[in-house]
């Protein structure tokens, strides 16, 4: 399928490996033009090598943290303006809800919802003013099914849910589409923390605490930034102009739910 964005300019955050990589990729094969940012030059770097390569697109690496003010500005005077933004930003680490201190939540808001929407606020009036535009927020299955020792990521992803039920409707009339994903386990460094978290708890190894999590899962595998990423591709596309403030679940089925 062309999804008819070929010459079209993303931003996507966090992409120097994992969900955000995966989303990268795709979007190149779909011949978008990217700026994509993680923390550590030499990663983003040899990212935007590959991928550049690899489809023949343009690549522009930013090295910078995009929770922060200052990385933030640094990423915007890159890309100038975009017709698609990809946000994305690691989750606040696991612990008990009795440990977390106001600063813990402060910091897991700033990460996980006030980053996004700031670059929604910087970059989403450019594609009002020019009548198209995409987001996509790659926010956590928690969002629907709380994950107890991830109380921090289900409080600020839950905002960010909520910021963007009204905000996508407000947008919409002027040909902006703005969506979430909602992974479950992936196969990425995050899902590898967490089973060696669980692995640790229960005195077994990091492979058998995998073997039990995917034993949850219907397919009976993790995800694969792959396939995030061509759902993310998709919701980018021309072809996803009646999709508006959705979220989309990608857990293979681990949810158990009739909606």
């Amino acid at each position: 399928m062309d999804l008819g964005i070929k010459g079209k300019r993303a931003l996507v955050c966090a992409a120097s490996k994992g969900l955000g990589r995966g989303c990268a990729e795709a979007l190149a094969a779909a011949g978008v033009d990217l700026v994509i940012n993680s923390r550590t030059e030499s990663e983003i770097t040899q990212t935007a090598h590959e991928i550049a390569t690899k489809y023949g697109v343009s690549v522009t690496p930013v090295a910078a943290d995009i929770t922060t003010a200052e990385g933030r500005a640094k990423v915007l005077d890159a890309v100038q303006q975009a017709d698609i933004l990809v946000t994305n930003a690691g989750g606040p680490p696991p612990g008990d809800w009795q440990d977390w201190s106001r600063d813990d939540f402060i910091k897991a808001i700033d990460a996980n919802m006030l980053s996004a929407v700031a670059l929604m606020q910087a970059l989403v009036p450019g594609m009002m003013d020019r009548g198209w535009g995409r987001v996509v927020n790659i926010t956590s299955q928690s969002v629907k099914s709380p994950i107890a020792v991830l109380g921090l990521s289900n409080t600020a992803r839950a905002g960010l849910t909520g910021f963007v039920a009204g905000m996508s409707r407000q947008v919409a009339g002027k040909g902006v589409c703005v969506n979430n994903i909602l992974p479950g386990i992936h196969d990425t460094d995050r899902a590898t923390g967490l089973d060696g978290g669980v692995a640790k708890a229960k005195g077994i190894t990091p492979s058998e605490a995998r073997t039990q999590r995917e034993a949850t899962i219907p397919t009976g595998t993790y995800g694969t930034p792959q396939d995030f990423g061509a759902t993310c591709a998709f919701l980018c596309s021309q072809q996803a102009r009646f999709i508006v403030g959705q979220n989309i679940l990608l857990d293979g089925g681990a949810l158990n739910a009739t909606m």
